[in-house]
């Protein structure tokens, strides 16, 4: 199926690592202009080398998203090199671990990683969205519904993800510009696996652990898989699709886990 993302542009924030580098790469293979915002330099700047190779095309600004001014500038830029934006995907952020206990700091602190940028980007890019009839695409995670324990602030962000999914799908209504949140569970990324290696002293057996309890298939999601996603609800395909939440899971969140 052509996803008619050709000459499409599109800003990934964190869209180097993990799931944000295969959405990026996903962009790229449907003849899309992924612009990636990052704080992340090197490892950027060798993706985007690598899909110019390839025969694609590919940017990146370089910036800590958490100022807003680096938000700003990332859609200054886009458009001063491409001269539209068709969509922005949300990715950037982390679980951070920041719980109960940690206190009020490390909450706030949570929030300002996984949250702001969000809003702040979208902010800036609305005037050229509204132009495009453009798409937003919000990672969120399975954890905004789920719970997981000890992760107060990026549990609590990525609840406000919904919200704010929700809340723009029904504010941009008149500019058909659509918004649509995914809710990743079970990814191995190059952070979950850091996740198992420092909190586990057999990490293999947590994964198999984890992995025993995803109905489909007992295996983790890829995050290809959920780049897959991301493609289509930034795509015309999805055309008449806004305020979703996607759970690309296995069926994690929504099956009954002790299935046999």
């Amino acid at each position: 199926m052509d996803l008619n993302l050709q000459e499409k542009v599109f800003i990934v924030s964190g869209g180097s690592k993990g799931i944000g580098e295969a959405i990026t790469r996903a962009i790229a293979a449907e003849g899309g202009i992924p612009v990636i915002a990052t704080r992340s330099a090197g490892v950027t700047e060798a993706l985007v080398d690598e899909i110019k190779r390839n025969g694609g095309e590919a940017f990146y600004v370089i910036g800590d998203l958490q100022k807003t001014e680096n938000c700003k500038n990332a859609v200054e830029e886009t458009i001063a090199r491409y001269g539209r934006l068709d969509g922005i995907v949300n990715n950037a952020g982390a679980n951070d671990g920041a719980s109960l206990e940690k206190g009020p700091e490390a909450f706030r602190a949570s929030i300002g990683l996984n949250l702001f940028h969000y809003f702040d980007l979208v902010h800036y890019a609305l005037p050229h969205l509204k132009k495009s009839r453009g798409a937003i695409v919000n990672i969120s995670s399975k954890v905004a519904l789920t719970g997981q324990g000890q992760t107060s602030g990026y549990a609590a962000a990525k609840g406000a993800q919904l919200a704010l999914t929700r809340e723009w799908a029904a504010a941009l209504l008149p500019w058909s510009v659509r918004v649509n949140a995914i809710l990743p569970a079970e990814v191995m990324t190059p952070l979950y696996r850091k996740w198992l290696n420092s909190n586990f002293g057999d990490p293999a057996a947590k994964e198999a652990e984890i992995t025993a309890k995803i109905p489909l298939e007992k295996r983790m999601t890829t995050a290809a898989e959920i780049a897959a996603m991301a493609v289509f609800l930034l795509s015309d395909r999805s055309a008449h699709t806004t305020g979703q939440f996607m759970v690309v899971d296995g069926g994690y969140v929504h099956l009954d886990r002790s299935l046999t």
